[in-house]
C-alpha cells in the first residue's frame, strides 16, 4: 500500500468486530508512529495502550458514569468558543450525515444521546491508545501530537485495521487520567479506538465530505 491510498482510505470507524488486535501489533504501530515530525525533536507525546481485561474494566467504569449521568470539567475546549459560519456549517453537516446513516431523526434527542454514549465504549473496539502531554507544552507541541496520531492511523490502515480518533475523552479527563495513572504534570489529549471494522454497521458507510478548494486553498 502506498501513502496516497492509506490517506484516502483512512476514516473514523464507529463500529468494530469483537476480534482482538495482538498486543505486538499495537506496540509496533505505536513505536513506528514516533517517526512523526516534531519541532526541536521534543517528541511531546506520551502513549498508553489499553486492551484485554483493562479495556473491559474501563468500559465498565464508563458505563457506570454514563448511567449515573456523572460529568467532569473538560480538559480543554474541543471546539472553539467562537466558530465561523463555515466551520459551523461543516460541523452541522457531518452530524446530520452521521445520524442520517443511523436513521436517527434530529428530534429524537434520546436516541442521539444513546448513540453518542457509544463513544465511551470505543464503538466496540477491542483496544485503544490514549495520548497525554505535559501541561507546559504549547500549541506547537499539540501540533506534534496531531502528526503522531496521523502516522498511527495511516499505519493502522496499512495493517488492515481501522481507527476512530476520539477527542470526546477530554470530557472525562479525571476518570481517564486516574485509570491510566497519569502523573499530575501531564494532561489527556485524546483516545484512539482501534480494531477491525464491522462492515455491517450502517454508520461505517459514512464518508465525511471535504470543503471545496476555493474555501481553503490559495495559490500565490
Amino acid at each position: 500500500m502506498d501513502v496516497s491510498t492509506a490517506v484516502a482510505e483512512r476514516r473514523s470507524v464507529r463500529g468494530f468486530l469483537d476480534k482482538e488486535v495482538p498486543l505486538e501489533t499495537l506496540k509496533r504501530l505505536a513505536l513506528k508512529s514516533a517517526r512523526a515530525a516534531t519541532g526541536g525533536n521534543i517528541q511531546p507525546w506520551h502513549v498508553d495502550i489499553v486492551h484485554g481485561a483493562k479495556m473491559d474494566e474501563l468500559k465498565a467504569i464508563m458505563r457506570g458514569k454514563i448511567e449515573r449521568r456523572e460529568t467532569e470539567t473538560p480538559g480543554y475546549d474541543i471546539y472553539p468558543k467562537e466558530m465561523t459560519d463555515a466551520t459551523k456549517r461543516r460541523t452541522f453537516q457531518i452530524g446530520e450525515l452521521m445520524y442520517g446513516h443511523l436513521g436517527i431523526p434530529r428530534e429524537d434527542r434520546r436516541a442521539r444521546a444513546e448513540w453518542f454514549a457509544r463513544n465511551f465504549q470505543f464503538f466496540g473496539a477491542p483496544a485503544a491508545y490514549f495520548v497525554t502531554v505535559d501541561r507546559r507544552m504549547g500549541p506547537p507541541q499539540w501540533a506534534d501530537l496531531g502528526m503522531y496520531l496521523q502516522n498511527l492511523m495511516l499505519l493502522a490502515v496499512e495493517d488492515g485495521l481501522s481507527t476512530c480518533p476520539q477527542e470526546c475523552w477530554a470530557v472525562y479527563p479525571n476518570t481517564v487520567e486516574a485509570f491510566l495513572g497519569t502523573p499530575p504534570e501531564r494532561m489527556l489529549f485524546c483516545g484512539v479506538a482501534i480494531g477491525w471494522e464491522d462492515a455491517s454497521e450502517a454508520v461505517n458507510a459514512l464518508r465525511s465530505p471535504r470543503a471545496d478548494e476555493e474555501e481553503w486553498l490559495t495559490v500565490h
